[in-house]
């Protein structure tokens, strides 16, 4: 029996679980919605998954150093990994808001608030997938992981750089759970956060010929990354790669002094193809930036479990082929599970998967609740029946990702 027949074989009592287990997931997504979690501050979060891993009959759940939670189900040779990271952003502005960011509103099939889509749903039904999985006895040979991350919010793959790093596990396979509107994303633009530094002469405001004012040559070395943007090249799946600044900074010794120094913060989206040197060498190459300092950044910032894990702020692109057994996987478990095809496209944003296959190769795809573009937003909300559909796929897909391995490898 190949793997498309195994899964239609059981599709009745994967949905039929699902939708059982509907009013437990919107009420655990409800209680991670209410417990705010910023990047460094996921402890309580991490507190409240592992209650109900525990609850629902994980054969283990443990914390590691960093704070990642990591949930087991089974122990056969085919190890797959699914993620959900746990930290979200913060609110901004309050007055923003239509309602509190941090209820959980429940309202026309939806749950509302901060980390509702992003990205707090994946973790609610992954974990009653495992339920589910335990239930039916779906592990077959698979280990599959559940892991809540942390920190991705600040520096996306760092979390996953230590997983695969540190904690002893090397998946065959990794799913994360970002919003794709239930569609099958199978990869990203990368990202590169640089700084750009340019002195000048400090002197009083009151006679700047004296001086030498750092922000007047930051101003046109701007308007030469506005330029630059136009001329980045794109690619036919990923599309273009973008250059933005989005802050932009100086030292002064007061208010009444010409500043001494002035930074500008630069994002910069990759496309396939670009590499962090091709990057810099552009910026470089602009225009005013002659004399610049040119850093990339690094993130230091000890996890909520005081552990440092330092990391250079370039996540690299990554593309996973459509013909990629794991994303033949991953569209035929739609299949078996919906009789549908699957939208198959990629995340406008980034994710772990700049760690977990960017970094160290693992290959990876993307299936999600909610939609991408209500993350970070203020109607932020992701759709009940995502829940349910997610908690599906996440329960199948193993032992179809498992069967396509066998075939592969004979």
């Amino acid at each position: 029996m190949n793997e498309i027949a195994y899964q239609t074989l059981d599709r009745e009592r994967i949905a039929r679980l699902a939708r059982t287990y509907e009013p437990d997931m919107v009420r655990f997504l409800r209680d991670l919605v209410a417990i705010p979690a910023e990047s460094g501050q996921e402890g309580p979060v991490i507190a409240r998954i592992r209650r109900e891993m525990e609850k629902v009959g994980f054969d283990e759940v443990r914390i590691d150093p960093m704070g990642n939670i990591l949930g087991r189900i089974g122990s056969g040779r085919t190890i797959v990994m699914m993620d959900s990271h746990t930290d979200t952003v913060g609110v901004g502005d309050p007055r923003e808001w239509a309602w509190d960011p941090y209820r959980g509103k429940v309202e026309d099939g939806c749950i509302y608030g901060r980390g509702s889509c992003d990205q707090r749903a994946g973790m609610a039904s992954m974990v009653y997938a495992g339920k589910i999985v335990k239930e039916l006895d779906l592990a077959g040979d698979c280990t599959i992981w559940m892991v809540g991350s942390v920190q991705e919010e600040d520096c996306d793959g760092l979390p996953w750089l230590y997983i695969l790093n540190e904690d002893g596990i090397r998946p065959d396979c990794v799913v994360i759970t970002e919003p794709t509107r239930l569609g099958i994303y199978r990869g990203h633009r990368g990202r590169l956060e640089i700084e750009v530094h340019l002195r000048g002469k400090s002197c009083h405001a009151s006679a700047p010929e004296r001086g030498d004012n750092p922000i007047y040559k930051m101003s046109r070395l701007v308007q030469e990354v506005e330029k630059l943007n136009e001329r980045l090249h794109g690619d036919p799946f990923l599309g273009k790669g973008t250059i933005a600044v989005t802050q932009v900074r100086s030292v002064s010794p007061s208010l009444c002094a010409v500043p001494g120094a002035c930074s500008a913060h630069l994002d910069r989206r990759l496309t396939t193809g670009e590499t962090k040197e091709s990057a810099v060498a552009e910026v470089r190459a602009l225009a005013g930036a002659e004399n610049a300092e040119i850093e990339i950044l690094d993130y230091e910032t000890p996890s909520y479990t005081g552990l440092r894990y330092p990391m250079q702020k370039y996540y690299p692109t990554w593309v996973l082929e459509e013909s990629h057994p794991l994303a033949q996987a991953a569209i035929a478990t739609c299949r078996a599970l919906w009789n549908a095809e699957p939208v198959v496209d990629k995340w406008t944003f980034s994710t772990n998967g700049v760690a977990s296959m960017g970094l160290m190769g693992v290959p990876t795809v993307g299936f999600g609740p909610g939609e991408e573009e209500l993350a970070h937003s203020v109607a932020e909300r992701v759709p009940i029946e995502h829940l349910v559909k997610a908690a599906m796929f996440y329960a199948a897909f193993p032992s179809v990702y498992a069967a396509a391995m066998k075939k592969v490898h004979g």
